[in-house]
């Protein structure tokens, strides 16, 4: 049970007999947490894990109802003019189908 806990697999290969038969000792297990207790990478790790969390409440967005009825728009500018002299595109999002849009414009479009 504790090696489920502690999300750990052994795979069986070769000899069965005596792999089957091998039985961890809960000596074993406490050795095992008190050398990782003390292991810097594994420290290194854990604070790398806790740094990338979020932080609060993760909120899940509602899911839109019809296509096109929530939609992002975002626009980028100063790209080099093409030869219809599109200097931006303009870039259309719709979460429910999962589509982007990309249309190039004119900067100076009204």
């Amino acid at each position: 049970r504790d090696l489920e806990r502690l999300d750990i697999e052994l795979y069986v290969r070769g000899h069965h007999g005596y792999w089957a038969s091998l039985r961890i000792e809960p000596e074993l297990i406490s050795q095992i947490k008190e050398a990782q207790k003390e292991d810097n990478e594994i420290w290194t790790i854990v604070e790398n894990l806790d740094k990338q969390r979020a932080s609060g409440l993760l909120q899940q967005l509602d899911i839109p109802v019809w296509k096109w009825d929530e939609i992002s728009m975002d626009f980028f500018t100063g790209l080099p003019r093409t030869q219809r002299r599109h200097g931006a595109i303009w870039v259309v999002v719709d979460r429910l189908t999962k589509s982007a849009h990309f249309l190039p414009i004119r900067k100076d479009y009204s």
